[in-house]
């Protein structure tokens, strides 16, 4: 029997990386009853995804572009990096879920038990070195240097709240396997990796990195984009994003859209929103103003910590 090991939507680097860390953890230890297992995406990679397995010359041909009927319906099925259903792709069968490993909040509604991981550390590879390193697995070069961008991906370089000392433990870890001595000179490439949207569609930075959430029945879209080009940005392209934001939302029958432009480098986040619901509750939810279709809510990089949770406060 087959396992299909499978990250969120729309997947980012810790997403994409998992499922090869829990691959390996899998493979190595047959007590998890996954041995015959295959590393899926949902979506094509992102910038810094490819930039990732690019410099670390990682194959990426065993990353599994798949829709749900591609999953026979005697096969097991494994979560990575995701819980809700919302975020899983689109028509998968649940009861054929057995495993999930996510550092989110649980928002579950199954027909039967199954193995769940849930750990409040940045990254889910954190989680996976955490198994590894329980098991005494042997780490391979290759993997440890993805699984070491995966957590500085999605710790922001360890500048998010989400960062907890045990990503930093493993971090320093996985550095030491890949032979990496300068990890701020490696978060530093990928960002510029992850910045260079200069070829990027109006469409394409929408919908960059986003999650669907289900809150209180509303389906509200919250995307993120990380960039050191957050002013030149809304300078440049703020109406044309405003559009495609719109268009998104209705095309997709979302309730609510938001779009969060990060700026890593000044620590700070600015919500295109459109008018008037999203504005009401942005408003709402960070006690502030917005002005000309921004809403700046400082010092906020976490979507899972500090975003999200404000945005689904103001809909109770």
């Amino acid at each position: 029997m087959k396992t299909y090991i499978i990250g969120h939507q729309k997947p980012d680097t810790d997403s994409v990386v998992a499922t090869l860390a829990f691959k390996h953890i899998f493979d190595s230890d047959k007590c998890w009853g996954h041995s015959n297992s295959i590393i899926c995406i949902t979506h094509d990679l992102n910038l810094e995804t490819k930039f990732v397995f690019n410099k670390f010359k990682a194959d990426q041909s065993q990353l599994k572009l798949i829709k749900a009927t591609d999953i026979p319906t005697d096969s097991k099925i494994v979560l990575v990096d995701h819980n809700e259903e919302s975020q899983r792709l689109s028509g998968l069968n649940q009861d054929q879920i057995t495993d999930i490993f996510d550092h989110h909040k649980i928002n579950l509604n199954l027909n039967k038990p199954i193995f769940i991981t849930i750990k409040d550390w940045g990254s889910t590879n954190t989680i996976a070195w955490h198994l590894m390193n329980l098991y005494k697995l042997t780490i391979p070069k290759t993997l440890a240097s993805l699984m070491l961008c995966a957590i500085l991906s999605d710790t922001v370089a360890f500048k998010s709240i989400t960062t907890t000392d045990i990503d930093k433990k493993a971090a320093k870890t996985l550095a030491k396997i890949a032979e990496i001595n300068n990890i701020d000179q490696l978060a530093i490439e990928m960002l510029k990796a992850k910045s260079n949207i200069s070829k990027l569609t109006d469409d394409q930075i929408i919908s960059n990195d986003y999650k669907i959430y289900d809150f209180f029945g509303k389906k509200v879209f919250i995307s993120q984009l990380e960039t050191v080009e957050q002013e030149n940005l809304f300078k440049t392209r703020k109406q044309d994003l405003l559009k495609a934001l719109k268009n998104i939302k209705q095309k997709e029958n979302y309730d609510l859209a938001f779009v969060a432009i990060s700026d890593v480098l000044k620590i700070n986040t600015k919500l295109l929103i459109l008018p008037y619901e999203e504005k009401n509750i942005a408003e709402k939810a960070f006690s502030k103003k917005s002005e000309n279709s921004l809403l700046d809510i400082g010092p906020k990089l976490s979507r899972k910590k500090q975003i999200a949770p404000a945005i689904e406060k103001a809909l109770t």
